[in-house]
């Protein structure tokens, strides 16, 4: 050492280090560095391993020169991020003086290290002289001398880097000796036995990648007690989560065991979020050999529908970023998984779900990528489960689209062509038979007779095609009668019986088709007026319920009821009521009212099958069969809906406990998840004394409670007949034949009516309604007027009874009560009395409804009034109604004042803040415009002064207490066209909400003559100054009578009372 600078101090900044790789090839906790001089030494902080192999310190240490002129520098690996188990493994290790380190003056200088994988790791440093100083303090170097534990962990790490560049397996034997004699001294409880553990597992694991051991179960053992003491929330817990996917990822490798796998992506989820970008060890993690290797193998697995099968697809896509190029095969496998578990538990958020990801993979792949075709062929099956499921047209318009696409450039050879022909072949039948153009089902035959010459004998996939054609073929029969197609068919089905021994699972579908194939030849062979046809139906139809009970196919259970029918055979309401369980079965999987009702609108055979039940059951001379039908299908909307709000009083007075486990799996966010369970409960439920009937449909003595306090009349509109049946307070229902209409006639006067109301709305008051005169003449004459003799010569009902009206079909679309002869009596000594002169007239969406009405009534409270009135919305969203805010304060005043009473109007009325006073009051007035939708109607609406109240909003308040409501708006009592329900309109689900008697309207208000009938209606109200909401149908009954002066005939049809 240089004379000039000896007694001085000298500086020291460890500034960097690049190129820094490890012999052995594990993943560092972190690069330390090692000035050792004399027998003593100064240890650097550990520095994080950065992505590029670079480590940055900053550290500086001061240093007497009154030291040896000589010195060492060590770049050391070290596996723990705290307390260091020995001195860790060497990376490099340089001679030195201090005057070389001097030679570089006061600047930076690089030091390079011998090589390793041939790279030179270097070392930025930079030195420099501090002059002498009394209070310099120089660094205390630590002592070389080494424990025990250090002396078998460096030797470990010594001995296996060598085995690791020699590949001698005595180096591993040594290593693991050294490692497992520093475990034995670190027994359960010693803050050191993860380390120890660890490095006997990684020396245990690279002897098994390399074949020099082949017990790899312990060392994952020993992995996994490692992590055990390193919980998250630790430094070093990344680090040995890493080791152990590692030691996952190798024994799935070798021994091709799912579980490892698929836990190993799990790890990587939590793993890579504790991974700085940046860092070596995400770099590592998130490369060829760590996630890519994951997500890789997972996509190679078998699909798995059960719940931890899709949970895995999700954790693969979760580490799959948006430009991973793996991302569209993780979208796709979970895509296929999801559409397998639909297939086995019918839950449509899967199927929803599936067709999003489906989305997702095919939009990351361009014209031309490996998969697309793959990917386009999925999505496309999924799109048509869907529309199978619910019925959506545009769904299976897209996927009929995607397969054309696929199909559309067909390079010879090309592998998935037949299933791209039979599938396309699939969805052409299916448009074929939601929209009749021949032209589909001749397509689809030509594609699926090509599909088959792509799977000749031998072709696992023959005997799908096979089945598919035939039923085209059969399809195309039935249409065009051409029997060439049917013996085709049959010759099909015959083909693909072969191919199934006795013991093939799907042996006895092809024999229901063949079955119903055979039927139908036989009938072909029959002429029109043979007595033998009867049998021949018969046959039929009994092959299409067998059919049905296979394959669940809700066409063939449509088919059957048509063939039953065709042969009156009292099977036929067997078949019915099948029908309506299979399709409360089918809306019931949905996760919304919107998409039950839109599920429901797409069973055709649904729209008219409640009515055609009920006529069915007439013609059989069964009405309570008659009535239970109608009711059990125009309820299912509803029943589905009130399955969450099911009245459990009595079940809570003797079976709490069963009451706490129905609500807390019919709640609106699990009921979905959990049918199962669910089903379950309420079989135990009704295996309780007394409960036998917990939510199935009402029997006819649960529905003649609705007559309790006046008959129901039933009006039943089907192709077959228009009828009513009229329920009695006790006692059999009587049928009302009405043969002087039919359906069609009656969709001409519902016509009419429409055309007539129109007209009327710009006519001046005093001018003749001589069109609505003639149509309610109509209406008294061929339907009202027979049910009224039965009411008054059978039932001898007494005059201004209560009477309640149930009209199905078009019928709800006529104003019944409106009924009237417009005639002078024979003795000239006045008007023949109208429907209103003779009973109280109320209608009722169901009979169900209005039980359900009055067992609600059971517990009151004080009545409180609000009168909510919104005339002057946002602009553009309705025109402005001057008198609403006169009508609100009329009504107020008329209400008692006694009562609690408010009002909201003007920029109060907001959709939050009336939604807030219809649950907190009992009695309601809305004066607004009312809008129904027709094509949604659950988006029907209230216009407030931000945003609408839909039907939606109402039916989701549980409101038991609410008493009545008073709609003075347009359009509230207007059912829905495309349900079997026909009665989704707001009055409706109000009532279901809790109201017990509303006051809606059927067509357009004006709110100017409007207020003459509001007056009068609560003059009558509260003439003894009760809030009683049962009379509200005498006193609008008394108000529409009272008004014939002032408000012409149109606008005092207008009002309906529903309910109580």
């Amino acid at each position: 050492m240089s004379g000039t600078v000896q007694g001085q101090y000298v500086k020291l900044e460890v500034i960097g280090a690049k190129n820094i790789r490890v012999p052995s090839w594990r993943i560092p906790a972190g690069i330390c560095i090692f000035i050792n001089v004399d027998s003593r030494r100064w240890k650097s902080a550990i520095g994080v391993l950065s992505s590029d192999q670079s480590v940055t310190w900053g550290d500086t240490v001061i240093l007497s020169l009154d030291v040896s002129p000589q010195l060492s520098i060590e770049i050391r690996a070290s596996f723990e991020f705290g307390r260091m188990l020995g001195n860790g493994e060497i990376v490099g290790k340089l001679e030195t003086s201090w005057d070389a380190l001097l030679d570089h003056g006061n600047e930076p200088f690089n030091v390079s290290f011998p090589p390793v994988d041939d790279v030179h790791p270097s070392l930025m440093l930079k030195v420099s002289v501090l002059p002498p100083c009394d209070n310099q303090d120089s660094a205390l170097l630590d002592s070389i001398i080494e424990c025990e534990i250090a002396r078998e962990t460096d030797a470990g790490h010594e001995r296996f880097a060598t085995y690791v560049k020699s590949e001698t397996v005595s180096h591993l034997n040594d290593a693991i000796q050294h490692f497992q004699l520093f475990l034995d001294q670190c027994p359960v409880g010693h803050p050191d036995r993860a380390g120890a553990l660890t490095n006997l597992a990684w020396a245990c694991l690279q002897g098994y990648i390399r074949n020099d051991l082949q017990d790899i179960d312990s060392t994952t053992s020993l992995f996994r007690d490692a992590l055990a003491l390193r919980p998250q929330g630790q430094l070093d817990h990344p680090l040995y989560l890493y080791h152990l996917t590692e030691a996952l990822n190798w024994r799935h490798d070798y021994q091709h065991t799912t579980t490892d796998i698929c836990e190993s992506a799990q790890s990587y989820c939590k793993l890579l979020p504790l991974c700085p970008e940046g860092t070596y060890i995400r770099s590592i993690a998130t490369g060829e050999n760590g996630v890519d290797y994951v997500i890789r193998e997972c996509n190679t697995l078998p699909t798995d529908a059960s719940n931890e099968g899709v949970d895995i697809r999700r954790v693969v896509l979760e580490l799959c970023p948006l430009e991973k190029q793996r991302r569209p095969k993780a979208l796709d496998r979970l895509a296929s998984a999801l559409m397998s578990r639909f297939g086995q538990r019918g839950s449509t958020d899967d199927l929803d779900d599936s067709i999003q990801h489906g989305r997702e993979a095919i939009s990351l792949c361009s014209e031309g990528h490996s998969e697309r075709d793959i990917y386009l062929n999925n999505l496309a099956y999924s799109l048509y489960s869907r529309f199978n499921h619910q019925g959506n047209y545009d769904d299976l318009k897209e996927a009929i689209s995607l397969y054309e696409e696929v199909l559309r450039p067909r390079p010879v050879g090309y592998e998935c062509c037949d299933f791209s022909l039979d599938n396309l072949g699939i969805a052409l039948f299916a448009r074929f038979n939601q929209r009749g153009d021949v032209n589909d089902i001749n397509k689809a035959i030509s594609l699926q007779r090509e599909a088959l010459t792509f799977r000749p004998p031998g072709n696992p996939y023959r005997n799908y095609t096979l089945n598919n054609l035939a039923l085209a073929l059969k399809t195309r029969y039935k249409k065009l009668d051409v029997s060439e197609d049917l013996n085709e068919a049959i010759d099909l089905y015959r083909d693909s019986l072969q191919l199934k021994q006795h013991d093939h699972p799907l042996r006895h579908q092809t024999l229901s088709n063949l079955s119903s194939a055979l039927s139908s030849q036989s009938l072909e062979a029959l002429p029109s007026l043979h007595p033998d046809r009867f049998f021949s139906y018969m046959r039929l139809q009994d092959a299409y319920l067998s059919r049905y009970r296979v394959q669940s196919e809700s066409a063939d259970l449509s088919l059957a009821i048509v063939a039953a029918e065709e042969h009156s055979h009292p099977s036929a309401l067997e078949a019915y009521a099948a029908f309506f369980d299979l399709l409360d079965r089918h809306l019931a999987a949905r996760s919304s009212a919107i998409s039950r009702r839109e599920a429901a609108a797409t069973f055709h055979y649904a729209r008219s099958a409640p009515v055609n039940a009920g006529s069915c059951g007439i013609r059989q001379h069964n009405l309570h069969k008659a009535i239970e039908l109608v009711e059990q299908g125009r309820g299912q909307q509803w029943s589905l809906a009130s399955r969450l709000r099911t009245p459990l009083e009595d079940l809570e007075s003797t079976h709490p406990n069963m009451v706490h486990k129905f609500s807390e799996l019919s709640k609106p966010t699990r009921y979905r998840r959990l049918q199962e369970q669910w089903g379950v409960v309420v079989a135990e439920i009704r295996n309780l004394k007394g409960f036998f009937r917990f939510l199935l449909p009402p029997l006819y003595e649960d529905l003649q409670v609705a007559a309790r306090y006046g008959p129901v009349i039933i009006f039943v509109a089907s192709e077959y007949s228009c009828s009513a049946i009229i329920v009695p307070t006790s006692g059999e229902p009587h049928h009302v034949p009405l043969p002087s209409i039919n359906l069609t006639e009656l969709e001409n006067l519902k016509n009419r009516f429409t055309r007539a109301i129109r007209e009327a709305s710009s006519m001046s008051p005093r001018e003749s309604r001589t069109d609505l005169i003639v149509l309610s003449r109509t209406i008294w004459d061929e339907i009202i007027l027979p049910v009224v003799n039965v009411l008054e010569h059978v039932l001898k009902l007494k005059r201004l009874s209560r009477i309640w009206l149930c009209p199905t079909a078009d019928f709800t679309s006529i104003p019944l009560h409106a009924a009237h002869p417009f005639l002078t009596k024979p003795d000239r000594s006045g008007k023949e009395p109208c429907l209103e002169d003779l009973y109280i007239c109320s209608y009722i969406p169901t009979l169900s409804a209005l039980v359900r009405s009055r067992q609600m009534m059971k517990k009151r409270i004080t009545p409180s009034f609000v009168a909510i009135g919104q005339g002057q919305p946002l602009a553009g969203k309705s025109k402005k109604l001057l008198a609403v805010d006169s009508e609100i304060e009329l009504v107020r005043k008329l209400v008692p004042a006694t009562v609690n009473r408010t009002t909201m109007s003007g920029d109060v009325a907001t959709r939050a803040g009336a939604l807030q006073a219809l649950e907190e009051n009992t009695w309601v007035h809305l004066a607004c415009h009312g809008k129904q939708d027709h094509e949604q109607p659950y988006i029907s609406h209230f216009v407030m002064k931000d945003k609408p109240i839909t039907l939606l909003d109402i039916m989701e308040k549980d409101i038991p207490r609410a008493e009545f409501a008073f709609l003075s708006a347009c359009h509230t009592a207007v059912g829905d066209k495309e349900t079997p329900d026909e009665v989704i309109h707001l009055a409706a689900g109000l009532q279901f909400s809790g109201f017990k008697s509303v006051i809606g309207t059927l067509w357009e208000v004006d709110d100017s003559v409007a207020q003459h009938v509001v007056k009068a209606f609560y003059e009558n109200m509260f003439e003894d100054g009760v809030m009683d909401c049962t009379k509200a149908a005498w006193a609008l009954n008394r108000a529409t009578h009272a008004v014939k002066t002032m408000v012409p005939l149109e606008q005092r049809m207008v009002f309906v009372h529903i309910g109580v």
